[in-house]
């Protein structure tokens, strides 16, 4: 498998989590994966701001800020005004989850993955195979954590920025 490979797997896995998942009943419209991403985060870095989690995520802070109001209003988020820059808010997990988060972690992906295994002319999988695939599956949530990501990230990061080792007087060396 190949980088392209990769990511083009990890936008499938995306859609089939998100067909996984409860429609929401009611609320402002918006992009579930924006939203998880930001509640990804937030858990993570309970305490922040949207400016710092659009820096983390690489989301713009437009669509943080809408995946905040969102996850404020299915109460799953608390703001408050940061004493030190009023103009600024801090955001944190609520204490207790929303009604909506129990609900997003209650489902199971086993209707969405069968679906997504179907074949081409929509016949059933075999359930063995819907089995292999959901143990793979569970496998790589256990070894490809968040934290695995932003290790790879900071590694990424570290790699492209130039060495002071190989510069002289303002130019690489060679």
């Amino acid at each position: 498998m190949n980088g392209v490979e990769l990511f083009l797997l990890g936008r499938t896995l995306m859609k089939i989590g998100e067909q996984a998942m409860p429609q929401v009943k009611s609320g402002s419209p918006g992009s579930t994966r924006s939203v998880l991403i930001v509640l990804g985060d937030l858990v993570g870095h309970p305490g922040t701001t949207v400016s710092e989690i659009a820096a983390r995520t690489g989301l713009p802070q437009s669509q943080v800020s809408t995946a905040v109001a969102r996850l404020e209003e299915a109460g799953s988020v608390e703001a408050e005004l940061d004493p030190a820059d009023r103009r600024r808010r801090i955001i944190r997990p609520a204490a207790k989850p929303s009604v909506r988060v129990v609900d997003v972690r209650a489902a199971v992906i086993d209707d969405a993955l069968t679906a997504a295994l179907a074949g081409p002319d929509g016949a059933a999988p075999n359930p063995s195979d819907v089995r292999e695939v959901a143990q793979a599956l569970q496998l790589l949530a256990q070894r490809l954590t968040p934290s695995v990501a932003a290790r790879a990230r900071d590694l990424d990061t570290t790699a492209t920025e130039p060495s002071h080792a190989n510069y002289r007087h303002g130019t690489p060396s060679d």
